[in-house]
């Protein structure tokens, strides 16, 4: 026990992020065009030093840095939000009279939880590696992303009452979010019925994208463009940006409590805390404070075990809503050396949304006319995905993991398929 807390320890210690550079400026850099050096900035216009370059610089247009901040906050949320193992794994015991009782035949569920606990002085060690790659935000593919950003209102409230105010920008960005997240896991038996665990994750995640921009010009001679002369305006451009941080993750800290069990149910209640370990520039972590209360129930009719989870997600950070959680599914033991898995996981979001778009900008004059921020719709981000897995016992005593999660819906950044493969042992 000594040596697997020690390893543990130096685990953490040598996954410290690196800081070469945070990936929320990369998002950023992918509305840079030219060497301004600010997003949205006109090099063209600042060079004329015609009073123009800096019109649709987010910093003085709040529409604009909406759309970008609902941009990397998005990633940086959903990248936090990978799925934890289940706290407790493989076949558990109890004494009675002394001597270890099976509790459980089965490996259990990868991802779901079940009512048992491993056991007083039972320890379950393991380690796996889970593949993201997101390909939709609220169901809009990431490589199809449009945003079109609108002039800052110079003069009297309103825009369109300078010719100049009707000018926007159209920005067509084609992004890629990969994650690899390695996990190390342990929990260990107080009691009979009373576990406590960590789940330490090391992430890498890359960003890469590019982007066109289009300034949609009110009239001639041009007032805003990215190089050229009023009279021969460049009014497109392009950018491309890329970066990747690898670093620790957000720990959890998880314990264990069953309150009722016989041969053919338990409850359990289980409480998960996740510390904002993890570096939220690089999207590493959520950057808050996070907590998980579940209610664990398992019954078993022979080699067959259902289970249902319910519970609240308290999540702390300003963007972030807080959650319930729904998860129900059941693990078969197919074989001595084989269990089946299958868990049907939600998010409910509870509130109103905090992570929204800006509203449709509507220009006054000379006539009237809507501009649209974002093809990206507002909209509810809950979460349902169909988890299947299956754990195979090894001759070595260990048992490996292999695990697919399919979205069956679309809210907030997701991808099309999660990929886990693991490791885990049982003593």
């Amino acid at each position: 026990m000594r040596r697997t807390v020690a390893f543990a320890a130096s685990f953490v210690l040598l996954a410290a992020p690196l800081h070469a550079q945070g990936l929320r400026s990369t998002i950023t850099k992918l509305f840079t065009f030219g060497n301004c050096g600010q997003p949205l900035c006109l090099a063209g216009s600042v060079l004329a030093q015609n009073g123009h370059g800096e019109h649709f610089i987010p910093a003085d247009v709040a529409g604009n840095a909406t759309v970008l901040s609902f941009l990397t906050d998005a990633i940086g949320l959903s990248s936090a939000d990978v799925p934890v193992s289940a706290a407790s794994s493989g076949v558990t015991f109890t004494f009675v009279n002394g001597l270890p009782q099976k509790t459980a035949e089965s490996s259990g569920p990868v991802f779901g939880e079940r009512g048992q606990t491993l056991g007083r002085g039972r320890l379950l060690v393991g380690a796996d590696v889970t593949n993201v790659d997101f390909s939709t935000l609220r169901g809009i593919p990431l490589n199809d992303i449009e945003l079109n950003f609108t002039h800052e209102d110079v003069g009297a409230p309103g825009l369109g009452d300078s010719p100049f105010e009707n000018d926007f920008i159209q920005v067509r960005t084609q992004l890629q979010v990969n994650m690899y997240v390695s996990s190390f896991y342990l929990t260990y038996g107080i009691t009979d019925r009373f576990d406590l665990g960590v789940s330490i994750p090391v992430a890498h995640v890359s960003v890469s994208g590019s982007s066109a921009a289009q300034i949609v010009p009110f009239g001639a001679p041009a007032a805003h463009f990215f190089s050229g002369t009023p009279t021969d305006p460049v009014l497109s451009a392009e950018s491309a940006a890329s970066g990747a941080a690898t670093g620790l993750g957000d720990i959890s800290l998880r314990a264990k409590l069953n309150l009722n069990a016989s041969p053919r149910a338990s409850f359990s209640l289980l409480a998960d805390a996740r510390l904002p370990t993890g570096d939220a520039d690089n999207f590493l972590g959520a950057g808050a404070f996070g907590f998980r209360g579940l209610g664990v129930f398992s019954a078993r009719f022979g080699n067959f075990t259902p289970h249902l989870n319910g519970g609240f997600f308290y999540r702390g950070g300003s963007l972030e809503n807080n959650a319930l959680l729904a998860t129900g599914g059941f693990d078969q033991l197919m074989a001595d050396w084989a269990t089946m898995s299958f868990d049907i996981i939600s998010e409910w979001q509870l509130g109103a949304d905090k992570l929204i778009i800006p509203p449709i900008v509507h220009i006054i004059a000379p006539f009237q006319r809507t501009i649209t921020p974002t093809n990206i719709p507002n909209g509810r981000d809950d979460i349902v995905n169909a988890s299947f897995g299956v754990k195979l016992r090894m001759d070595s005593g260990a048992t490996g993991v292999v695990n697919m999660i399919l979205p069956m819906n679309r809210g907030g950044l997701r991808p099309d398929v999660i990929w886990t493969l693991g490791l885990e042992y049982n003593f």
